[in-house]
């Protein structure tokens, strides 16, 4: 399942036994990472490498974070022209797991795997959790109703109801530093969004010589698109960035560049849009390729590890200040 490996610092615990049991029976773990094959975090991630357009990424700070991720999701939502039903223990943080330790995982994943990438993250030395917080989603009854097609509250929410309403703490904010560099991940669960929205992703990675940003809100019609904005947008750049895009459409045919008010926009063909669901494809390729080699990557299972650390230290931390 498209689930964390660990959700609270017991599992973490768990999850390291695991990654021993599993070294020493040679068999492999690994996760669902399924974001690390969106194309705009894919060239996000290919611009950051290119030292002529990226320069080199700032260790900013807890007010100005170097990398920030952040996502805003909904409950209730259509897919297929119909209303997604959802389980009733996915409103459960005891079961599904906090906002913190969830959906934050992907988020936490894509810091790793494009600050440093195939690089060996050590969580004992590595990572720093600052601050965490981590609040609750109220739905009503009626709501509740709407997105699961049951009449009532099943007795294992009955913790989570005050006032005939169940609050779920699927929302987090985690602020952070990996190898000096400070971060900043966020998630956001609405019931609804406002009509003609709907989910938005948003990534700023702050080099020394351009910002990286994915968007995707009103202005870019709720679909990601990937932002160029140079600190020094003159010709001397505009050329070294041309460059660089048409060497890149050796590895992603198609892309080009358009301006912006701000800089640069990197525009995708539909053929390397793939949908959600083929990023699952894509995980499974390289599952295959691993377990045909015997071995994961150096770097995958000590960054499985700081993910999961980062995650439930976060959540651990937020817990302590909320009682």
């Amino acid at each position: 399942a498209d689930k964390p490996m660990a959700s609270d610092a017991n599992g973490f615990e768990k999850l390291k036994e695991a990654f021993a049991v599993a070294e020493k029976n040679k068999r492999l773990l690994y996760d669902i990472m399924t974001e690390r094959f969106e194309i705009n975090t894919i060239l996000q991630r290919e611009l950051s490498r290119l030292p002529e357009v990226f320069g080199t990424l700032e260790k900013g700070s807890i007010d100005y974070p170097a990398i920030t991720k952040e996502s805003v999701h909904h409950f209730y939502k259509y897919v297929s022209g119909a209303v997604l039903t959802r389980p009733a223990w996915f409103l459960d943080a005891s079961q599904q797991g906090e906002g913190l330790v969830d959906v934050m995982t992907h988020l936490v994943d894509l810091v790793q795997w494009e600050c440093f990438p195939e690089t060996i993250i050590d969580y004992t030395k590595d990572i720093q959790v600052l601050n965490a917080k981590g609040w609750s989603t109220a739905i009503t009854k009626s709501e509740f109703s709407a997105i699961t097609k049951l009449q009532n509250f099943p007795s294992f929410l009955q913790p989570n109801i005050k006032d005939t309403v169940l609050h779920v703490f699927s929302n987090g904010e985690l602020n952070y530093k990996i190898k000096g560099v400070h971060a900043k991940t966020a998630v956001i669960w609405n019931y609804k969004a406002p009509d003609g929205t709907g989910d938005t992703h948003y990534s700023i990675m702050r080099g020394t010589k351009a910002n990286l940003v994915i968007r995707q809100g009103k202005e870019e019609n709720y679909q990601p698109v990937l932002y160029i904005e140079p600190i020094k947008n003159d010709g001397a750049y505009e050329q070294q960035l041309t460059k660089a895009v048409i060497a890149l459409n050796k590895k992603y045919a198609g892309i080009q560049l358009s301006k912006s008010k701000q800089g640069w926009i990197i525009n995708i063909p539909a053929a390397l849009k793939e949908g959600h669901e083929a990023h699952f494809a894509g995980v499974t390729e390289y599952y295959l390729r691993y377990l045909s080699n015997g071995s994961l990557p150096a770097w995958e299972v000590p960054n499985m590890l700081a993910k999961y650390y980062t995650t439930t230290t976060g959540l651990t931390l937020a817990l302590k200040n909320r009682n």
